[in-house]
């Protein structure tokens, strides 16, 4: 069994749009993949469950114990060939500090992280933004990057150097698609719009699987 959480360095950098297409990505390969979400989220979940054709389940460190969200963690994903955790605003924020954060999460479930890094109007800066992020808390574990909203395969070029050089492994992008752009929120999924997210997610494997390396994803 293969376990990873998705961060990223800030809210709005396309953790959902980006985890919706690894889940269905990784579930076209024939793998069972058992989606989770970090904290109280209802939206994100229903999106997982589209995606991975499985239900998604919360993991709140705020309102329960370590020992509750590892025993959810490893029952709801027992027959699971991949456990995919989505998480929450940027990787550090929790709601007090660092607790309740992704990564705190990350280091209670001892899971490596895949970081999604907006690379929107940035090229080499990336380089001490990952640095730091790999570096700021020694026990937690980042195995990778995915660059979303990338203008070219120059500018993916640009990053991936940017990425060696901070240390970390480079895993794909996601190139810049307004087409991928999720719809504004709210409390329910109509039919018609549960078809309009079933379009946008497949559309979001299509890029993942051209443009991510799964192999190397599943190997680290």
């Amino acid at each position: 069994m293969k376990d990873f959480l998705i961060g990223a360095a800030t809210s709005n950098s396309g953790k959902t749009t980006c985890c919706m297409g690894l889940l269905r990505a990784l579930s076209n390969m024939g793998l069972k993949v058992q989606p989770y979400k970090c904290g109280p989220d209802y939206i994100d979940p229903v999106f997982h469950k589209l995606a991975a054709r499985r239900d998604s389940v919360n993991l709140d460190a705020f309102m329960a114990s370590e020992e509750h969200i590892k025993n959810c963690f490893d029952y709801y994903g027992s027959d699971a060939d991949i456990r995919v955790v989505e998480g929450v605003m940027g990787l550090f924020d929790g709601y007090n500090k660092q607790k309740g954060s992704s990564a705190e999460l990350a280091i209670g479930l001892d899971i490596p992280v895949i970081l999604i890094v907006n690379a929107q109007s940035v090229a080499y800066s990336v380089s001490p933004l990952i640095y730091g992020f790999k570096h700021f808390d020694h026990r937690l574990k980042l195995a990778g990057v995915i660059f979303n909203k990338v203008a070219s395969e120059r500018h993916y070029n640009f990053l991936k150097e940017a990425c060696l050089d901070a240390g970390t492994e480079c895993l794909g992008y996601v190139p810049r698609n307004t087409a991928l752009r999720i719809p504004n929120r709210h409390l329910g999924l109509t039919i018609s719009e549960q078809e309009k997210m079933e379009q946008l997610i497949q559309l979001a494997a299509n890029e993942v699987e051209a443009h991510v390396n799964l192999k190397k994803l599943l190997d680290l």
